[in-house]
Order: C-alpha cells, then structure tokens, then sequence
C-alpha cells in the first residue's frame, strides 16, 4: 500500500498522495472511496478509508482503459498529487481509527478484518454475474444446436455436441447452488468458516470461462463471428478470474479458512 495519508490537526485536513490501478469508474466517478496508509509500519492494521468528494483538487485519471472484456465499464487509473479531504471524509471516524491504532501498537489482535469480510461477502454477487454470463453463453449454444442441420440432422444430436451441453448445464447448476449457499449465509450472517463466499465465486469465474469457452466451439466459426454473441461473452468471462481476488486468491482464503493456517 503505497498511497499514503496524513492528518493536519491545524486545518482539520487528511492529505492524500498516491495512486490507484484499475479504478472502476476512476476519474468520472461523483465520488471516489479512496484507501491509504496512514501508520505504514503497520502494515495493513496502519490503514484507512477516505471519501473524496466531488470536484476535488488533485484527483486526476488516465484515459479510459481498454480491455479484452468488458468494455462498457469504464476503468481507468487515478492519480492523487496532494488531495486534501476534511476530517469527516475518514470513514468510520477518528476515534474509532485512534482505538484501531492502539490496538494495533499494543500487539493486539485485530477483533476482524471489514476489508476482507466485506470482499468475502460481495464475492457470491461477483459469482452471480459470471453466472449470467455462463447461463447466457449455454441457452445461445444450446438453441444453436437444436436449430443448426449437418449432414441432414440437428447437430445436438451427436453425441460429442449434447455431452458438451450436458456438462456446460452441469457446471452451471452446481456453482448457482454454491453461489445460492454464500448468498443465504451473507443474508443471515452465518460465518464463512470455510470460505464458502471465496469458493462461490471461484467456481462461477471458472464456469463462465469454460462454458464460454465451450460455446464458442460449438458454433464453429459462427462462434468467432461478432454476428454471435458469445464472442462477446467469451471475452467478457475471463475477468471473473481476476478482479474482486483472483482465482489464485479465492484458493489462498479457502484454504486458510479450512487448515487455520497463514498458508503463503
């Protein structure tokens, strides 16, 4: 974390000097919710959340960047040369922060983690997504099939291509019910003691990619033509593997919940 923030007690004012990669709607956002180290030695108990509000001085982007998938987000990097917010934009409040330090200074652990437990919570609504995605890649392939005459038949009728089906419909139904488990826990706050908002995403990401994958090659070169969407939708996927935690990452939460080791 190397954008830092610092308090000036005579104007009441936090300082922040940085920058952020990869900011969903960075740059034309109405407000940007910005993270910072205030205490680097620390580490990750040293740091803070701040509300920038609109129009404030300093707080620059790039242009929009372009991606493989998901074009119509807009995605940019954001530059922060001495933006200065008010002492009320510390989200949670100073005294809460102060406690939080202390704490922190004294050795104590920490009683939880909101970054990580509200990552953890949001993850099964990231698995929703590449849910839709799958599920929409699979119906186009499937109707395709049904519709597509080869050789004087439908082609759904081989076996190699209603296999294919059966396993895209498989996947599917089984990361929507981890995706559904997640989502019940979150909504009545069970504990995810296993990592179970980290394994409803994880699946989902790597569905969408397989089963977008698949449908591209079930509609041969049709499948390569933007005439098609699952192009698009096979672009789009693979995203679900990398932001809100990588695959990678939804591994190392799950299996930290399940051996209770900081397993690197």
């Amino acid at each position: 974390m190397r954008t830092r923030a610092v308090y000036h007690e005579a104007t009441d004012e936090w300082v922040l000097n940085g920058q952020k990669a990869y900011a969903t709607n960075g740059g034309i956002a109405g407000v940007h919710v910005v993270t910072a180290s205030i205490a680097p030695e620390l580490g990750s108990r040293g740091q803070a959340a701040f509300v920038v509000p609109p129009g404030t001085p300093g707080l620059t982007a790039t242009r929009k960047l372009r991606k493989l998938g998901l074009r119509a987000s807009h995605t940019a990097d954001v530059f922060l040369d001495d933006v200065r917010v008010p002492g009320r934009c510390l989200l949670g409040g100073r005294d809460a922060l102060d406690e939080r330090l202390a704490r922190a200074r004294s050795g104590q652990r920490a009683s939880g983690q909101a970054a990580m437990r509200t990552f953890e919570l949001s993850r099964p609504t990231v698995g929703a997504q590449a849910l839709g995605v799958a599920r929409a890649a699979y119906e186009y392939a499937l109707d395709y099939a049904k519709e597509r005459v080869q050789f004087g038949r439908p082609i759904i009728e081989n076996q190699a291509v209603a296999f294919a089906l059966a396993d895209m419909k498989m996947e599917i139904d089984a990361a929507r019910l981890l995706v559904w488990r997640a989502s019940w826990m979150g909504r009545n706050n069970r504990p995810f003691t296993a990592g179970e908002g980290s394994m409803s995403k994880l699946k989902a990401g790597e569905v969408a990619v397989s089963v977008t994958d698949r449908a591209v090659q079930l509609l041969g070169g049709a499948g390569f033509l933007r005439d098609h969407p699952v192009e698009r939708w096979y672009r789009d996927a693979k995203i679900y593997t990398i932001f809100e935690g990588t695959s990678e990452i939804q591994r190392l939460v799950i299996s930290r919940a399940i051996s209770g080791m900081q397993i690197r």
